[in-house]
This record gives C-alpha cells, sequence and structure tokens, in this order.
C-alpha cells in the first residue's frame, strides 16, 4: 500500500513565493495547503495537522513569531522559517522561539527540500490535539477558550497560561521552577508567590464554573496536578 503523501503548510502573504514552494513542494511529493494571514496559518494548522510547515515573519496580521508562539502553545510541527530577514539576532529569536530551522529569501529550492526533509526526521511523532476535553472541561487551544459545560471561563493570559501547562501534563505533578520557566521565563524560576496567587484564582473561577475543587490539586513543595477524569 501507498503511503500518503505529507502535508506542507505555506505560510506566507506573497504569492509569488507561495506559486514557488507549492510547485517545489508538489514535485517533491507533498500536499500543499497554503494561508496567506498569520491567524489562518493558525487555524489551518490546527485543522489539517500538517507535517511540516513553512512560515514567513513578516506577515500582514500577525508577525510571524507570534504565529510561531501560538503554535508552539500545542503543537511540535517541524516549523521552517523562509524569510528576508537575515540579520542573526532575528534568527536566534526565531529558532528560540521554537523553529525548527531558518533560510533567508531568495532560497534555494533544493536546499530548503533536504532542510524540510532533516527537520521531519527529527520531529517528534507523538500525538497532538488543538483541544483538551476531559470530563466537563474543554480547553481550545487554537481560540484559547476553555469551557466548563457550556459556561465560558474568562481567565486572564496568565491564568490561560498556566492551565494550559497543566492541561498539556494533566494527570502528572508540574513543578513549581517547570510552570514559572514555560509561563514567565527563565528568570523567574525561584518567584513560586507567583504561582500561589494566579493559581488560587484559577481554581476559584474553576470551583466556581461547577469543577470539583480537587481537580486542581496542590503537591505541597513541589507544584500542581490537574486531576480529571
Amino acid at each position: 500500500m501507498k503511503a500518503a503523501s505529507p502535508t506542507a503548510l505555506i505560510i506566507d502573504d506573497e504569492v509569488q513565493i507561495r506559486r514557488l514552494l507549492r510547485a517545489a513542494l508538489e514535485g517533491a511529493g507533498y500536499r500543499v495547503v497554503e494561508a496567506d494571514r498569520g491567524q489562518l496559518g493558525i487555524s489551518e494548522t490546527a485543522l489539517r495537522r500538517p507535517d511540516v510547515v513553512i512560515l514567513d515573519l513578516g506577515l500582514p496580521d500577525l508577525d510571524g513569531l507570534k504565529v510561531l508562539g501560538r503554535i508552539r502553545e500545542w503543537s511540535r510541527v517541524p516549523v521552517l522559517i523562509a524569510s528576508v530577514r537575515d540579520d542573526p539576532e532575528e534568527k536566534v529569536a526565531a529558532l528560540d522561539a521554537g523553529a525548527d530551522d531558518y533560510v533567508t529569501k531568495p532560497f534555494n529550492s533544493t536546499e530548503l527540500l533536504a532542510r524540510l526533509r532533516a527537520i521531519q526526521r527529527r520531529a517528534d511523532p507523538a500525538h497532538e490535539t488543538p483541544e483538551f476535553i476531559a470530563g466537563p472541561l474543554r480547553i481550545d487551544f487554537v481560540a484559547r477558550v476553555v469551557t466548563i459545560g457550556n459556561n465560558e471561563i474568562r481567565l486572564t493570559p496568565i491564568e490561560y497560561a498556566l492551565l494550559r501547562v497543566l492541561a498539556l501534563n494533566a494527570g502528572k505533578v508540574v513543578t513549581h521552577r517547570q510552570l514559572l520557566r514555560e509561563v514567565w521565563g527563565p528568570n523567574a524560576e525561584q518567584q513560586s508567590h507567583y504561582l500561589r496567587v494566579h493559581l488560587t484564582h484559577v481554581r476559584h473561577k474553576l470551583a466556581d464554573a461547577g469543577l470539583n475543587v480537587r481537580s486542581l490539586r496542590t503537591e505541597p513543595g513541589v507544584g500542581y496536578r490537574l486531576c480529571l477524569p
């Protein structure tokens, strides 16, 4: 039986670049999906589940780094940046934000295809989903919407970020340090008082909407755990 063709998502607002990439990718056996805006690219990543994403940084609605950050909130899909920006600091920022590789426009199609194959070989094959559902709790990672039953829960950006990390590790203890690092960055690893304040608010909001208060558990001296059926 013939293996299914891999899917490549191009997120770029330049028609000529998308045409060039489509021709090269289809010639190499990829199925191609296109998005000319960042928000559409985020939605297509969730809907199409591509095997690889080629992302421009200069998009009309969202900066490419923001698009990358939104995708990385839930997905480890291989992402290749293809941009006219050739400043070393731009490249470092993109790689630090979760890009797997970076090429500068104009690029050689043969080299780009080789880089795509390389980042796909390194890809984590773990199952991913753009939403989390457990019991009455549902988190839409693409829309950043949290609901319990039919009730939408209004969380601040930090509260949402903390709940997202706990949901992605549901059933496991997430340490204070890990939460601080993922939400505030490495320089905040010792500021555990941040967690107590914000997670108390999260627990109260979830409980007010009907979620069992013990669903978000404190593991004394270690961290927190989200426990749901």
